[in-house]
């Protein structure tokens, strides 16, 4: 892979999962399946926006609370709630539906049930209380940085282990994901995970490797395999539980 190449992905990577005002390119001979792997390198620059604005609030003489939660809308803004927008439909359509085709209908609806809205609210909630408690600038960017990259580096493995779920849609339409990719994110990831420190680091790992197995297990049983909105779930999912272990060990 040529400098040329990698710059070529991680733009490709910044277009697919945030809304930044970039500059319009062509890129020839990559998709997004190729590009896949820069996935924790956005979450690094979605925890670095993020944390500017936790900073601006704290600069302002605000409380951690209201710091908190510049920090969450920053990253929700900056993304265009991607990922919630995963975990919203795949919680309605794994809480509401009865069977395979249903639950698939569900999650494809735009509109938001019971379940969803649940969902994004506990969401919210969790990440806004683990930063909360985390508190002062340095360990707050450490716990953001581990969170953004660490759970954006599961998304190819994610996309690579399990079957599509329905034959179009937006991860149908990405296409193979390559080893290389996977092993990639996987050690971008890592290194994300070490502003926890390496014990920090340790735990946090166990802890998406536990969650990764467990949530792909669910996908089979609900839906068969996985889809663009269990993406956004399994991130939003392993963003808090890695927040909950920064909290616990930086706070």
């Amino acid at each position: 892979m040529t400098p040329a190449t990698i710059f070529d992905d991680i733009r490709l990577g910044l277009v697919f999962f945030t809304r930044l005002p970039l500059p319009h390119f062509e890129v020839r001979d990559r998709s997004l399946a190729d590009a896949i792997w820069t996935a924790p390198l956005v979450g690094f620059v979605v925890a670095v926006l993020a944390w500017l604005a936790f900073a601006a609030g704290q600069a302002l003489g605000l409380a951690e609370g209201p710091t908190a939660a510049l920090a969450i809308a920053a990253a929700m803004l900056v993304t265009g709630c991607l990922h919630e927008d995963g975990l919203s439909d795949t919680s309605d359509g794994f809480g509401g539906g009865r069977t395979r085709e249903r639950k698939l209908e569900i999650m494809r609806d735009s509109c938001i049930g019971s379940y969803g809205a649940a969902a994004l609210a506990l969401s919210v909630l969790a990440r806004w209380s683990a930063i909360v408690e985390i508190e002062d600038p340095a360990p707050v960017f450490a716990a953001l940085v581990a969170a953004h990259v660490g759970s954006r580096a599961l998304i190819p493995a994610f996309m690579q282990n399990l079957p599509q779920a329905r034959a179009d849609g937006l991860a149908a339409g990405v296409g193979t994901v390559a080893d290389g990719a996977v092993i990639a994110a996987l050690a971008i990831g890592a290194a994300g995970l070490l502003f926890l420190g390496l014990s920090g680091a340790v735990v946090a790992a166990l802890c998406l490797a536990l969650l990764f197995f467990a949530f792909r297990k669910l996908c089979l049983a609900q839906i068969g395999g996985q889809s663009g909105d269990t993406i956004g779930a399994l991130q939003q999912m392993a963003e808090i539980a890695l927040l909950f272990v920064a909290s616990a060990i930086l706070a």
